[in-house]
Order: structure tokens, then C-alpha cells, then sequence
């Protein structure tokens, strides 16, 4: 069996060999019982890594088209009455590969240590707020208990929106802020509205990792922009603007998730020139913004709305569970986008859409965040210092936020690191997972909030000051000599 591989192209190799194997397979050139080439031989035939055939396959029997033998090999299952599948740029069926980590971060076990987790400790939020003002809601002469509010959603509360933008720089009148379920919601509307299947999408590289499986899931052709220091490396992204002609690029510019840097002004100015000359929209996806102590660069207040979409969140800062976000866009955009909200859920809780307005406009909002940036200053401090004395690398001193990028020298992928700990229950966020094509990576996120417990530390001196895990890592296998797992089991 020879496949045609373009170790150039953007479509990784994994997905190259799994297309060319299904496309063989439906199109009956290899039939049911036939083996497949041995890793080993395959790899050294095609001059690829051992690793990128075992994804391959292994993601061949996860979709039904290959069978695994123990001790024997890969082998073409059977494909009695089956429809050929037509194979598509995004690959869809990887849409998926990163719900373990979700799993794991949203399961309710109270045991396991969730470093790897994307928000603060349930006791960090002002819950006591939050009671009181429920309290004052429910007593409140209207409707908003068992309505279904507005497509636009609770108008008070985009009033007040209106203000916190004004504040940092960014032009919104009420008519151009879209509230939604979440920030995840809002990205979720940008991509409905703004892709197909097939096109193509910048994202940060590395970058948020949900986003990346939700625009799989669309069929989106991802295109990573590596990141730096001071934001999107902005001569790659020329380059891949000319070859890719992208419709959208979504990205952080404050406190980016996962490496916790900061959009400089330089940067912003080039990208949004860049933006104009090859005419795609930028989304700025800002949920962590509460968190920066100082003055920031955001694209929304220096294009005013006109190319830029402006995201926001209180799931961070207020709570998780009332999932209030909302969108700012130029006018057109913004019906554009309340259009699709209404197609497809209709509204949005405005019962928790007016309790976050309670909570905003009380006067307790800015001293909790301000509390909470204390906090998570001395967390960082703590996590700092720790990872230094288990030899971690870090990215970047982070200026704010919960979030810490750090290598681990000497691994090629973390994920084998993180699979460990989960055998201890602790949750850690391989850096893989924050790759668009989930590529090998031996960074790590921490979340200072959670790694403050010995656990972690306690684990990182036995895993790593041992020298079999060590031994096992750098070979990319686990202690017990089985090949380790591509995700968090």
C-alpha cells in the first residue's frame, strides 16, 4: 500500500493517512480482512514517525474502517452494507478528541485535583452575592422567572454593557451587543453565521482548545498562527493569509489562554492592517480581561467595531453556572448574528441575565474582582516557584490571570505526563490539546488556583525524579511498557 503524503501541506499527516486508508477502503482496493502494512514498515516507507501511523490507525478503528489484533496487527474490518464516507478537510470525526479533558474538568468528583481545569475554585466566587441578589430577583414584580426574554436579550444589562466597554475605549451602543449563553455560545453564533464546511480559519497556535473542537466539529479547515510573547506572529500570519485566504481569525489579546501573554500595540496595529488588506474579520475573544491588574491593548477599541467582533463573559468572574456572555459587533453584524441566536435557541436565560445586571450594579462587582486579582497574584507567585523546583520551563512571567505555560525539558509530549497523573487523580492540560491539529507538545497549562495543593508538587518529584517515568516518558511510553494514550483517558 503507497499513499501519496505532502509533508507541506496544511492538512496534517495523521489526517492524510487516514483519508488515503478510508478512500482505499471504500473505493474497495483494500477489502475487508486485508492487513494493513506493519507500523514500523509503514513509517519507514513513507518517512514518517512511528507515532504519526499509530494516531492514524488507531483513529482508523475508532471509525470502523480498520480492526486491531492483538499480536497480529491492523486489518481491514468488514463493510457490510456500509455507505463509503466522503473524507472532508476539518475531519469532523476529531471534533471529539478533547471532551476526556472536559469530562474530567465538569465530572462532580470531589478527589481529583483539576490544575488542568479553565476557571477558578467554586469557593473563589462570591456566592453569598449571588444569593442575595437571587433573593431580590425572585421578590421583583415581573416576569423575568418564567419568561423567555428578548432575541436581543435583558436590556439593562446591555445598558450597563455599554458603560464597561465605554471604559475601555470600545464605541457599543445597546443595538450592537448580542447577549448569549456563554462566551462559548457567542463563538459558537460567529461560526454558524461566518463558516461553512471546508473554509478555512485562523486560531491561535497554541490557543483555546474547545474552540478548536467546535469549529471541527463545522467541518472548519483550522490554520494555526503561532503565538509569541507579543501576540500572533504577525510575518507567519502574512504568510498564511496569502496561501489560505481565511474568512475569520479568532484570538485572545489579553491574557491569552494558555500562554497568560499580552497583545502589544505594535502587533495589534499590524494585525488589524493586515486584517483590512486581506479582509477577513477578527474575533477577540476577551473572557479573561477582569483578571489584568494594568492597561491593556485590545483590537475592539482601536477598530472601534468595524472589523473586530468583541467577546465577553461573566462565567469566569460572577459564576459558571448562570453562563451570561454577550457579543459586540458593528450594526449589521450584530442583527446579522441575533438572527442566528433566534434560529437556534430562540433567547437566552434573562432571569440570569438580570441577575448578573443586579450583581454588576450593585457596587460590589469591581471590589470582588479586585479581591480576586490579589489572590490570583499570590497564586501565581506560589505555582512560580513551585514549577522551578520540579525543573519546569516557564513560557512567560504572566502579568495576570490564572493561567501558567510551562515545558516540561527533555519530554517531546506532555500527554503522557498528564496520563499519569490522572492514574493519581490529578487533572492536568497537556499542551497537545492546545494545538489546532493536536500536534506533540511538552508545554503544560496550570491553573494557579488549583496547583497550589502538595499533591502536585508530591507528584512531580516522583514522576520526574524517577528514573523509570523519566526514562518512560522520553521514549514516549508509560511506566508499564503499553504505548501511552494520544488524550486524557
Amino acid at each position: 500500500m503507497q499513499l501519496s503524503l505532502n509533508a507541506h501541506s496544511s492538512l496534517p499527516l495523521v489526517d492524510q493517512i487516514v483519508v488515503g486508508v478510508r478512500t482505499l477502503i471504500d473505493d474497495r482496493m483494500l477489502r475487508a480482512g486485508m492487513r494493513l502494512p506493519p507500523i514500523r514498515r509503514f513509517a519507514e516507507s513513507h518517512e514518517v514517525s512511528r507515532f504519526t501511523v499509530v494516531e492514524a490507525y488507531d483513529r482508523l478503528v475508532a471509525l470502523g474502517y480498520v480492526q486491531s489484533r492483538r499480536g497480529s496487527g491492523f486489518y481491514v474490518a468488514p463493510r457490510t452494507n456500509a455507505s463509503p464516507v466522503e473524507p472532508r478537510r476539518g475531519e469532523i470525526e476529531r471534533a471529539f478528541d478533547n471532551a476526556g479533558v472536559l469530562y474530567q474538568c465538569l465530572d462532580g468528583e470531589a478527589t481529583r485535583l483539576k490544575v488542568g481545569a479553565g476557571w477558578l475554585p467554586t469557593d473563589w466566587f462570591d456566592e453569598a452575592g449571588i444569593r442575595r441578589n437571587i433573593r431580590t430577583l425572585v421578590r421583583a414584580d415581573d416576569s423575568t422567572v418564567v419568561g423567555y426574554g428578548t432575541a436581543q436579550g435583558f436590556r439593562p444589562l446591555r445598558e450597563q454593557l455599554q458603560v464597561i466597554l465605554g471604559e475601555m475605549g470600545i464605541a457599543a451602543d445597546p443595538s450592537q451587543i448580542v447577549l448569549t449563553t456563554g462566551a462559548t455560545h457567542a463563538l459558537d453564533l460567529l461560526a454558524r453565521y461566518l463558516l461553512k464546511a471546508g473554509d478555512c480559519a485562523l486560531v491561535d497556535d497554541p490557543g483555546y482548545w474547545n474552540l478548536f473542537s467546535n469549529l471541527r466539529l463545522y467541518g472548519i479547515n483550522l490554520i494555526g498562527v503561532p503565538r509569541t510573547p507579543d501576540g500572533p506572529d504577525v510575518i507567519a500570519l502574512e504568510k498564511l493569509l496569502s496561501e489560505h485566504r481565511p474568512k475569520v481569525f479568532f484570538t485572545q489579546s489579553v491574557l491569552h489562554n494558555p500562554t497568560a501573554c499580552n497583545l502589544t500595540p505594535a502587533t495589534a496595529f499590524r494585525l488589524l492592517q493586515l486584517a483590512e488588506k486581506h479582509n477577513f474579520i477578527i474575533v477577540e475573544d476577551d473572557i479573561y480581561a477582569e483578571f489584568h491588574p494594568g492597561t491593556t491593548t485590545l483590537l475592539a477599541e482601536l477598530d472601534q467595531l468595524q472589523r473586530v467582533v468583541y467577546v465577553g463573559s461573566f462565567s469566569k468572574t460572577l459564576s459558571a453556572s448562570l453562563r451570561v456572555g454577550y457579543l459586540a459587533a458593528n450594526p449589521d453584524l450584530a442583527n446579522e448574528l441575533m438572527d442566528v441566536k433566534i434560529v437556534s435557541c430562540l433567547s437566552t436565560s434573562e432571569f440570569a441575565e438580570h441577575l448578573v445586571y443586579l450583581m454588576l450594579t450593585e457596587g460590589h462587582y469591581r471590589k470582588f474582582t479586585e479581591r480576586t486579582r490579589g489572590r490570583l497574584a499570590d497564586a501565581t507567585s506560589k505555582t512560580l516557584r513551585m514549577l522551578e523546583r520540579s525543573g519546569m520551563k516557564v513560557y512567560a512571567e504572566p502579568e495576570g490571570g490564572m493561567f501558567v505555560w510551562a515545558e516540561v525539558p527533555g519530554i517531546p509530549d506532555s500527554v503522557h505526563l498528564a496520563e499519569l497523573a490522572s492514574q493519581s487523580d490529578i487533572m492536568l492540560a497537556p499542551g497537545n490539546i492546545f494545538r489546532p491539529q493536536m500536534q506533540p507538545s511538552p508545554w503544560m497549562r496550570f491553573n494557579v488556583a488549583h496547583a497550589a495543593d502538595p499533591r502536585l508538587e508530591r507528584f512531580f518529584g516522583e514522576t520526574l525524579g524517577k528514573d523509570k517515568y523519566r526514562e518512560a516518558l522520553t521514549r514516549k511510553e508509560s511506566p508499564s511498557g503499553r504505548k501511552a494514550a494520544t488524550s486524557i483517558p
